[in-house]
């Protein structure tokens, strides 16, 4: 039986790792079999293409090519990683996935959404999540949290403000005309009524018994 593959979705400073993170931990110590992982990332390809892609001084990197890139490191890490886990039935928690790419290179960027949906296919093998979180909050305060976390600020983080938003508007567009999939969490709320919220969805939508949370 496939295991459940669960994905984190957010606009920068939305507290998505975090939140992908403490699920991980949280369900290992419940018994559960689980795999956390990261995109772009999770395999030396995809660790590779991420330096490559958050760099500054690849500012003039065209939206295609980027959009190639994170497919590419998609693509490997959905083989090498996240198919045989998922083959082995256990649960994969990923710090984004191929929601990422619409919302960034299609929203953000402008690329044709159904051209980006067929490189997704393409990349994933058509594997999709059993359930995404998006973690929604408001630009200007994801950026604040951003600059103030310590974490690098990458070369997608200094784009315009509006893109941001517009990486914003797109997924909230996708999780409305998606809502069997996805769960919209308002991320400004504190920690604990987030992760409260994340495992009652977790409990209602794929029946995962986690007694004592």
């Amino acid at each position: 039986m496939r295991g459940l593959l669960i994905t984190f979705e957010g606009p920068e400073g939305s507290g998505k790792t975090t939140m992908a993170r403490w699920l991980s931990g949280l369900l290992r110590e419940k018994g559960y079999r689980v795999l956390f992982t990261r995109e772009p990332g999770g395999t030396p390809v995809g660790e590779a293409i991420r330096e490559l892609l958050h760099a500054h001084e690849h500012a003039d990197m065209s939206a295609r090519a980027e959009a190639l890139l994170f497919c590419a490191a998609r693509a490997q890490l959905v083989e090498r990683v996240i198919r045989p886990f998922l083959t082995e039935g256990g649960i994969v928690i990923s710090d984004r996935y191929a929601d990422s790419t619409l919302a960034y290179q299609g929203y953000g960027r402008g690329l044709d959404l159904e051209e980006l949906r067929r490189l997704n296919r393409f990349a994933t093998g058509g594997l999709e999540p059993d359930l995404t979180f998006l973690l929604d909050i408001a630009v200007e305060q994801g950026l604040a949290r951003r600059r103030v976390s310590g974490d690098a600020w990458t070369r997608l983080d200094a784009l315009e403000l509006s893109f941001h938003q517009r990486v914003r508007e797109g997924y909230r567009a996708m999780a409305a005309a998606e809502p069997t999939r996805w769960v919209v969490i308002d991320a400004s709320q504190p920690i604990e009524a987030v992760q409260a919220a994340i495992l009652s969805h977790l409990r209602e939508r794929l029946g995962l018994p986690i007694e004592g949370s």
